[in-house]
This record gives C-alpha cells, sequence and structure tokens, in this order.
C-alpha cells in the first residue's frame, strides 16, 4: 500500500510550486527594486551633477580620503593627481581661514558640533573660491572617529551677491543720511535769511524804524509777497522730503471743523479780495470733532484753496463745503481706521471754484510731484508742483482719500474724505439753507503797553537777525542784550537776570542746545522762560528743543507780531 506516499509526493509537490511562485514573485520585487534604486540613484547623480556638488569620502585612522571628479574639479587639481588624504584640503585654504577651517574640523571630530563651515579655498592660479562643507561623522562603538562623508559645493556668486547686496544697502543708508543733513541744513540756510527779510519788511511796514510814505509801503508789500511765495516753496520742499522719508509723525487730536475751516479761509482773504473773489462757507451744525493732525489738515485746506484763488479768474466764486456721510458696510470693511477710531462716518471736505478747469487728459497727472499742467516756458501760474502731491500724501496719513471733477471754462471741485469716530444723533444737513459770503477779519496781539523794565537776552549769531529782532522789540518798548554763542548766554543771564531769553540753537561753540541744559541746571536763572527761535524746522527738532529746556519754540523764518505775542504771553503770566 503505497496511498501515504503518495499523498506526500502530492504535498511536497505543492509545496515545491508555493515555494517556486513565491521566489518567483520575490525575484520581481527585487527586480523591481533594484531598477527604482538605479533610477534613484541616476536622479541623486542628476542631481548632484546639476548642483556641481563634490562628493568625498575620509577613511579617519587610515588617513584615506576619495574624492570625486567635482570635488577635484573644484580644488582645481586632476583626478589622477589626487594624492588620496586631507593633505591636499589644507593646502587649498585660504591663509586666513586655514585656522578656522581646521578649529571647525577637529571640534567636529571631537564630537562638538556638525562639520558645516563656509571657508575660502586659493586655486593654483591665484583665484579664490568660496566652498560651503557639511559631512555626517560614523563612530566604532567606543566612539572613536571612523569615517567621514561629506560634500562641497561653491558659494562664491551667492557671497559676491551678499556682500554687493550690503554694500548697497550701507550705500543707500549713507545716501539717506547725507539727504536729511542736506535737508536740515538747507532748511536753515534758507530760512535765516528769509527770517532778516520777512522780519524787517514788517518791522518797517509797522514804522518801528520811522514813517514811510506810500510808494515805499507798496514796494515793502512786494517783498513780503515774494518772501512770502519763497517761503511757501521751501515748504513745500522740505515737507514732501520729511514725508517721503517717512519723517513726518501725526500728532492727532479732537479737532472742531468749523474754526478749522474759517481760520483756513482767512490765510487766503487777502489774495481773494484783491482778485474780486467771493468766498463761500457752507458748515452743518453739530457736525463731531475730527481726530486729526490739525495743522496738517490746515495745510491739507490751504493748499486747496491757494490754488482755487490762483485758478479762478477775477470776480468768481470760491466755497468750502463740508458734509457729513454715513460710510457703507464695504467701505467699513476696506478702510485701514488709525488707532482708536471706529469710521462709521466720514466728514467730506470740498473746495469749489469757478475757475479755468482742466483738461480730462491732466486729471491723472494732478497728484504726482514736480509735475505741472501749465509746464510751458510761458505759463501763467507760478509754484513748484508740490502742492497736490502734500495734499495727496498728508490726507492718505490721515487714512483718508482725495477726488477731483473739473470741467475746462467752468470750474474745479477738489475734494477729500476723512474717516469719522463713531457719531451718535442724526446726521446734519448736506449743506447749509444758503451759501452766504463771508468776511474773516484777522485780529492782530496788541503789544503797545509793554513795560520798559522787562530786559530780554537775545542769542543769536545772525548781525541781519539781531538787527530785525532787537531793532523790533526796542521799539515795542522792550530792552534788549545780546549774546552770539552760548557761552556768551550762559554768561549774560548769570550777570544780567534778563526776564526772558531768546534762543537760537545753530551758534558756534556751544550751541543752544546746551545752553539751555546749562542755564536750567543753575538754581539762579533755571526758571528764566526761554524759547528757541531756530531755522531747525525738521521732524523732532521741536521736541528737541523742549526737551533741552526751552518754554516755547518757534520756527524761522518768525512773524514779529507773533513773537511779541509770544513773550508778552510768558511776562505777563
Amino acid at each position: 500500500n503505497i496511498s501515504d506516499r503518495k499523498q506526500a509526493e502530492i504535498a511536497l509537490q505543492e509545496l515545491n510550486q508555493e515555494l517556486e511562485a513565491k521566489v518567483a514573485q520575490r525575484t520581481a520585487t527585487l527586480q523591481r527594486q533594484e531598477a527604482q534604486l538605479r533610477n534613484l540613484s541616476s536622479r541623486l547623480e542628476l542631481a548632484v551633477k546639476s548642483a556641481q556638488i563634490g562628493i568625498w569620502d575620509w577613511d579617519i585612522p587610515n588617513n584615506h580620503m576619495v574624492w570625486d571628479d567635482r570635488m577635484c574639479e573644484l580644488y582645481g587639481i586632476a583626478t589622477a593627481d589626487f594624492p588620496g588624504n586631507v593633505q591636499i584640503w589644507e593646502d587649498r585654504l585660504h591663509p586666513n581661514d586655514i585656522a578656522y577651517a581646521k578649529d571647525v574640523l577637529q571640534q567636529a571630530l571631537a564630537g562638538e558640533r556638525v562639520f558645516d563651515p563656509e571657508f575660502r579655498i586659493v586655486l593654483p592660479n591665484g583665484t579664490v573660491r568660496t566652498i560651503k562643507a557639511y559631512a555626517l561623522l560614523q563612530r566604532n562603538p567606543q566612539g572613536q572617529p571612523l569615517r567621514m562623508t561629506g560634500i562641497n559645493y561653491d558659494i562664491s556668486d551667492r557671497r559676491l551677491a551678499e556682500e554687493t547686496l550690503q554694500k548697497t544697502n550701507l550705500e543707500l543708508m549713507r545716501a539717506t543720511r547725507l539727504k536729511d543733513e542736506f535737508l536740515a541744513n538747507m532748511s536753515h540756510e534758507l530760512r535765516t535769511p528769509l527770517n532778516a527779510i520777512l522780519g524787517m519788511t514788517e518791522g518797517l511796514q509797522e514804522e518801528v524804524f520811522g514813517p514811510i510814505n506810500e510808494a515805499q509801503r507798496k514796494a515793502l508789500q512786494t517783498i513780503e509777497r515774494s518772501s512770502n511765495h519763497l517761503l511757501e516753496l521751501i515748504n513745500d520742499i522740505l515737507d514732501l522730503a520729511k514725508i517721503e522719508a517717512g519723517q513726518v509723525e501725526l500728532h492727532c487730536a479732537p479737532t472742531s471743523i468749523g474754526p478749522l475751516c474759517r481760520s483756513s479761509l482767512s490765510f487766503v482773504k487777502q489774495q481773494a479780495l484783491k482778485k474780486q473773489l467771493e468766498l463761500n462757507l457752507q458748515v452743518p451744525q453739530h457736525l463731531p470733532d475730527l481726530l486729526i493732525d490739525e495743522r496738517r489738515i490746515r495745510q491739507v485746506l490751504i493748499n486747496l484753496l491757494n490754488n482755487a484763488v490762483k485758478f479762478t479768474p477775477e470776480g468768481g466764486s470760491i466755497t468750502l463745503a463740508v458734509t457729513l456721510d454715513s460710510l457703507s458696510a464695504s467701505s467699513r470693511h476696506t478702510t485701514t481706521p488709525r488707532a482708536n477710531l471706529n469710521p462709521v462716518h466720514h466728514v467730506s471736505f470740498a473746495v469749489i471754484d469757478t475757475g479755468i478747469g482742466i483738461a480730462p487728459d491732466d486729471l491723472e497727472r494732478l497728484f504726482q510731484p514736480f509735475i505741472q499742467v501749465d509746464s510751458a516756458l510761458n505759463r501763467q501760474y507760478q509754484g513748484t508742483g508740490l502742492g497736490l502731491s502734500l495734499v495727496k500724501r498728508i490726507v492718505e496719513m490721515h487714512d483718508g482719500t482725495v477726488d477731483v471733477h473739473s470741467t475746462v471754462g467752468v470750474g474745479s471741485r477738489f475734494s477729500f474724505t476723512l474717516p469719522c469716530s463713531e457719531y451718535v444723533g442724526p446726521l446734519p444737513l448736506a449743506t447749509s439753507p444758503a451759501a452766504m459770503p463771508i468776511s474773516i477779519d484777522a485780529i492782530d496781539a496788541d503789544n503797545s503797553a509793554v513795560p520798559s523794565s522787562q530786559l530780554i537776552l537775545l542769542v543769536e549769531d545772525n548781525e541781519a537777525n539781531i538787527l530785525t529782532v532787537s531793532g523790533y522789540l526796542k521799539a515795542k518798548g522792550y530792552r534788549l542784550i545780546v549774546a552770539n554763542n552760548g557761552q556768551e548766554a550762559i554768561a549774560l543771564a548769570q550777570s544780567e537776570h534778563p526776564d526772558l531769553i531768546l534762543m537760537d540753537i545753530q551758534m558756534p561753540g556751544m550751541d543752544g542746545f546746551e545752553a539751555m541744559r546749562r542755564i536750567r541746571q543753575n538754581p539762579v536763572i533755571g526758571d528764566v522762560p526761554m524759547i528757541a527761535l531756530t531755522a531747525l524746522a525738521m521732524s523732532g527738532d521741536r521736541d528737541r528743543c523742549l526737551a533741552a529746556g526751552a518754554n516755547d519754540y518757534i520756527a524761522k523764518p518768525i512773524k514779529l507780531k507773533q513773537l511779541a505775542a509770544t513773550i508778552q504771553q510768558f511776562l505777563s503770566s
């Protein structure tokens, strides 16, 4: 009976078939993996070649190195001439990098850090290259280094680009610093002579130096107008430069809209009267206060009003209109409000004139700096082309927008809109019931009654300014003593005990900042009021003067009436 044997043979046959299937399956898997490895190796080889990476291996106990072709190429050595040890690497190191590179290698062998230095090498032809290296370290069970395998690649171009960028940045920083210094110096140098011109003109018109006839008065008015025009041009250039340099900070406070509009209109009243222009003001009642930098927004209004006066023919009209409107939901989401401002409304200011108008093709160029629509050699209207550019920049700093509509021969409407904080109550009427002509009367301070006993110390090194200020204040009844620098100011303040000090800042020897600090530290004269009179009118100059000890700050060119009013305010308090 061979049944058992037959069954065993059948089972063995089935087992052999199963084993053959598994072997075939395993063989196919190995073949696929081998193909994948070959493909991966090809890709890796392609990547290494594309990246121009050199590969090296170092048998540390036997000091035997293997470099691939790219490594030999990087170090400028033929593959057949490679000595097979680490000495060739050391020989190629730049003299200034030898100590650093060897130190990194020793730290890596000691297990203190990864080997990943950047160093320079010098090729046989004298070419210097910058190399980035990286390596992995194998150790025996006792922790001793056995093998180091790594890569090298050339980063000379990247390092050159970084050095070029760094050099460019340094040059830009230097250029910015020089520009700031130039602007500050230009501001001082231009304002100083203008201070004497405007001050002397003002004093002569007030007849503090003696009587003048009508022809002389007209001549002085011409000088004053030309000097003020020059001052406006200087201020426009400096303001735009400061805004573009990010040196202008807004000093926002709740501001009443009505007084702001009326004070802005007062600046153009005289020019409007000469051209027989009608000035209209439309401001609804019960408007909320605006959280703005009042001085800057007044500057915007005056710029727009000046343009309206300039480009409106005689007998025309100019209207300043204010409206309060609700912001749409979409506008609220797209607006980026300033801190502590919840803009659910906006206030719109519009300057509307019956002037010459602007062609549609010229509208897009209006707000670009240094560009004037009337740019021909025979142009009628003066200006730098900066006013509207300043308007746009200042309004945008307040998160507002600027708009213009104009028709040639009919007139223009320049408007700007500012976000308004939460306003509770019904919206005021968009306009007044009727646009009424307004009359804005300037109120001059009465500086006639000045006790003769009050002594003022004028600290100033410019002779023209000394003559202007001292002559005006003496005519007003003050006694004057003069110091030409900080040291003289301190000495005279200690010996004469003036009632008030007018302090210039930029002077030879000790400047005004140091003089004010030392006067404040003196217990005898430390309480004397000090007013800084300076041509320093850049961002932060006012704060620097106040920090040094000044009670007030007036930028040159000064208005002598304003100076006299400020002096009387301090001396009467």
